[in-house]
């Protein structure tokens, strides 16, 4: 009986991955490439205050980067210290987990176009709801200014060795010609491989603890957790539950997303979804980094304003889908059991993992092993040359 069923948990974390594997292979590509043509330094000159415009720009420059929330938060800190503002350092890590490309992909995969529109809708929202709670909050200064000497003492927290890399292509001339060249090869390789490797432990929790919870857990809990017999109150219980549950899953950044699948076809409403999903950098280890690079103080505000925007957000989107139309009504978010068969998702995984597999052997030939073993501890002293 104990094995049939981890028998059927494994099953349904091993399709989940087969499901999905070509997307996140295709989008940590395109985040590569981007990562490769621009500079840590442009982004600091461009951070440099917390108008719309900036903001704008850091939500940007955020999609465009990691995916990872441990990076983001690392690469959050480092801005900041270097001299971005506070309040676009945090849009920027909003943006990093919250608006990229792979999740997009990953939530139209497993749940439906809506989640994806949902999540470019709502990560915005995000970004302006915290945007207008820290301008009241940090207005007088004097917990800005003791968050930028704690940061300032360079205390470890995770992936500072990913967050001080620069991998971007040094040499001139067009987008084109720089992607092509060796350098640019090589800056793709080892940013598509550190990106994996920054993200590969939540997505195998979060696969696992969903194909678990999707196995083992009764709909029935999850109808009364989630007060399915009651639309009106599900409605307004779901984007405050849905932060609680993500912040005792520790799972975080894209690996939430299977877990997400589970929540949903439990009848969890539509905005809790998305506040689960907004909810990635609000998990305890998080909070612990937070109080270790800016102190306990700002990290009680920051998990304060966090939670208010990520449920504010989560609002937002079950109000304009409501009133639009536009909510999903079936759930039907998508548990594959039925394991491996020739179809399209096969012949794009086969497809993805050959390009994986280059990018991954010139990483190798080109020094990456070194940067791994880097990667997750103290920054380095300088950026990272390709050859």
């Amino acid at each position: 009986m104990v094995l049939d069923a981890v028998g059927r948990a494994l099953a349904m974390a091993g399709s989940m991955t087969w499901e999905i594997l070509w997307a996140l292979i295709l989008g940590f590509a395109l985040s590569a490439v981007v990562q490769a043509l621009v500079r840590k330094a442009t982004v600091v000159r461009l951070l440099g205050d917390d108008r719309p415009r900036t903001l704008l720009v850091a939500a940007g420059l955020g999609a465009a980067s990691s995916s990872c929330s441990y990076a983001a938060v690392a690469l959050a800190r480092s801005l900041f210290v270097k001299g971005a503002n506070f309040t676009a350092s945090m849009a920027f890590e909003i943006a990093s987990t919250n608006l990229v490309v792979e999740l997009g992909v990953l939530l139209a995969l497993l749940l439906g176009w809506q989640f994806t529109a949902a999540e470019f809708l709502g990560g915005p929202i995000m970004i302006v709801l915290l945007t207008v709670l820290m301008r009241r909050v940090l207005r007088r200064g004097r917990l800005l200014t003791a968050a930028r000497e704690q940061a300032e003492k360079g205390v470890a927290g995770a992936m500072e060795g990913h967050a001080a890399m620069d991998m971007s292509v040094r040499a001139g001339g067009s987008v084109w010609r720089r992607l092509r060249s060796a350098e640019g090869f090589t800056s793709v390789s080892h940013v598509f491989v550190m990106e994996w490797a920054a993200i590969l432990r939540d997505l195998v929790i979060g696969l696992l603890l969903a194909g678990a919870i999707g196995a083992w857990v009764p709909e029935e809990f999850w109808r009364q957790l989630f007060l399915t017999g009651h639309p009106v109150l599900s409605a307004l219980w779901g984007p405050l539950v849905g932060p609680l549950v993500a912040v005792l899953s520790f799972v975080c950044s894209i690996g939430n997303v299977p877990l997400a699948v589970v929540l949903w076809n439990g009848g969890i409403s539509f905005g809790g979804v998305v506040a689960f999903v907004f909810a990635d950098l609000l998990i305890l280890p998080i909070l612990n980094i937070y109080r270790r690079y800016y102190g306990t103080r700002m990290a009680l505000v920051l998990f304060g304003l966090f939670t208010a925007a990520t449920v504010g957000a989560g609002y937002a989107v079950e109000l304009l889908f409501g009133v639009t139309g536009l909510t999903p009504t079936r759930r039907a978010g998508t548990m594959v059991e039925s394991g491996v068969s020739w179809n399209y998702t096969t012949w794009l995984n086969l497809v993805f993992l050959a390009l994986a597999a280059v990018l991954v052997v010139r990483f190798l030939r080109t020094g990456g092993v070194g940067m791994l073993r880097m990667m997750g501890g103290s920054p380095p002293n300088s950026g990272h040359d390709h050859t």
